[in-house]
C-alpha cells in the first residue's frame, strides 16, 4: 500500500494538470463520469494515503490506491483501469484502487493537522489522541490514520526500530519522552522516506523492514502479524524494549 510520501510524489508528478480541463473520463469506477467532463482542475492535493483532484463547485475526485493500486501519467497499462482522465494534452490513469467523488470543501472534510506530511501537522494533537487510547498497541497506533495519516507499514516498522520500541508495547505504558519520540520520528521518517524515494534509494535505507537480521546486534529479527491491524512486524526482541501496562 503506498504510504503518504508516495502520494506526495504522485501529487508532484501530476502537478502539470492543475488548471487543465477534463475532456474525457472513463473506467470501471462506480462514479458519475459525466459530472467530471468540462471541469477544470483547481488543485491537486494529498491527505495521508489519499490523492485528491479538486474541481470547481466543491467537487473532488478522491483516489485511494489501497494495497495493489497504481497509476500512470501519459501512458496506459493493459488491465484494471479504474479511472482515466483525459485532457487536451496528457492523461491520468488509475488502476485497481478506490475512486470516489467527494462533495464539499476539503478543509471541512479532512483533519489536516493529523497528516504527517502536511504543513499543518500538529504533534501536540497527536500526543493527545494517543493518550486518549492508553491500551492501544504502538503497532496499531502508528497505523491509525486518524492520528498519523499517511503512515504505513514501512514507516511503522522503521520508526519502532529507530526508537527501540517493541511493537506490542502499549501507549499508556510509555513515558512522556518515549511518546514524544514516537510522534516526532513518525514525521521525521516520513520526510526521509520522501527524500529516499525521490532518489530511488528507499529500500537501501531499510533497517528492519523485509530484513532478516538486526543491524545493531546481528541477531535474527522476529517476524509476526501483530495487533488489531494484523500487519507484518519486523523487530529485534533484544534492542526494542517492551513496555506494558501493569494493571
Amino acid at each position: 500500500m503506498p504510504e503518504g510520501p508516495s502520494i506526495v510524489i504522485l501529487r508532484e508528478q501530476a502537478s502539470a494538470f492543475a488548471g487543465r480541463v477534463i475532456r474525457r473520463a472513463s473506467g470501471n469506477a462506480k462514479i458519475d463520469m459525466q459530472r467530471l467532463l468540462g471541469r477544470r482542475v483547481d488543485a491537486l492535493r494529498s491527505f495521508g494515503k489519499q490523492f485528491l483532484i479538486e474541481l470547481g463547485g466543491e467537487l473532488t475526485v478522491r483516489v485511494h490506491l489501497l494495497m495493489f493500486g497504481s497509476y500512470r501519467i501519459n501512458e496506459e497499462r493493459d488491465s484494471g483501469l479504474r479511472l482515466n482522465l483525459g485532457f487536451d494534452e496528457g492523461e491520468l490513469n488509475f488502476y485497481n484502487g478506490s475512486v470516489r467523488l467527494l462533495e464539499g470543501h476539503l478543509d471541512a472534510l479532512f483533519d489536516w493537522p493529523s497528516d504527517v506530511m502536511s504543513d499543518q501537522w500538529n504533534a501536540k494533537l497527536a500526543r493527545a489522541k494517543l493518550r486518549a487510547t492508553p491500551h492501544t498497541l504502538v503497532c496499531d497506533a502508528l497505523l491509525d490514520q486518524a492520528i498519523f495519516a499517511g503512515v504505513g507499514n514501512i514507516i511503522k516498522n522503521e520508526v519502532l526500530f529507530r526508537i527501540r520500541l517493541h511493537p506490542l508495547s502499549t501507549i499508556g505504558a510509555l513515558s512522556e519522552w518515549k511518546l514524544r519520540q514516537l510522534v516526532v520520528q513518525a514525521r521525521v521518517y516520513a520526510f526521509e522516506f520522501l527524500a529516499w524515494k525521490r532518489a530511488f534509494v528507499l529500500a537501501k535505507h531499510w533497517q528492519v523492514y523485509n530484513r532478516g537480521r538486526c543491524p545493531r546486534h546481528d541477531l535474527p529479527l522476529k517476524r509476526a502479524h501483530l495487533g488489531k491491524t494484523n500487519r507484518r512486524s519486523f523487530f529485534c526482541p533484544l534492542c526494542q524494549k517492551l513496555y506494558k501496562d501493569t494493571d
